[in-house]
């Protein structure tokens, strides 16, 4: 669940990265993890770059588009296998009220980093009104919506990475 993933998040970077400044880069549910990192971390992130952000998902696309009949599977036995496209995932009740536990979109982060979020023209998976409400928690920093055309969630072929290096590049320059 989304507690239990920023943890290991958390403990990886006291770990690894201990007092050292860093940039947090998370794409589509990695996005929801390093805002719930920003708790921790604020005075050493020195820029985010969210790729097709996916916060609160779990609320806000999932259990809202579920059908009656998923949901009450979910509650009464704790999960149901959700099929999206070719695949089939299985959602459990434990992750859906975890989620509820994860907001971020609802709290300010007083932070004048850099903060870009790109997300793909076409993305079927997360709206691009996610990447919206992310910049909107940012007030004071310095923001950067990039709208890849024609990309979809994963923005995963090279023209779209080479698209994604140069945003990150920017960040990087901004704090050298």
């Amino acid at each position: 669940n989304l507690s239990s993933w920023s943890h290991d998040v958390k403990f990886t970077i006291k770990k690894i990265v201990k007092k050292n400044n860093f940039i947090l880069i998370g794409s589509s549910m990695g996005a929801w993890i390093a805002l719930n990192l920003f708790r921790t971390f604020n005075k050493q992130i020195k820029g985010f770059l969210g790729i097709g952000s996916a916060p609160e998902f779990t609320t806000r696309i999932m259990w809202k588009n579920f059908k009656k009949e998923t949901k009450k599977e979910i509650i009464k036995k704790g999960l149901s296998i959700v099929k999206n496209g070719k695949y089939e995932y299985p959602i459990t009740h434990q992750l859906i009220k975890n989620g509820r536990k994860n907001k971020v979109l609802t709290k300010k982060f007083r932070s004048s980093i850099s903060v870009t979020m790109v997300h793909g023209e076409k993305d079927e998976v997360v709206p691009l009104s996610f990447s919206k409400k992310v910049l909107a928690i940012f007030p004071s920093s310095k923001k950067n919506l990039l709208v890849i055309k024609n990309g979809d969630h994963s923005l995963s072929r090279k023209t779209y990475l080479v698209k994604i290096t140069k945003e990150l590049n920017k960040i990087v320059s901004n704090i050298i």
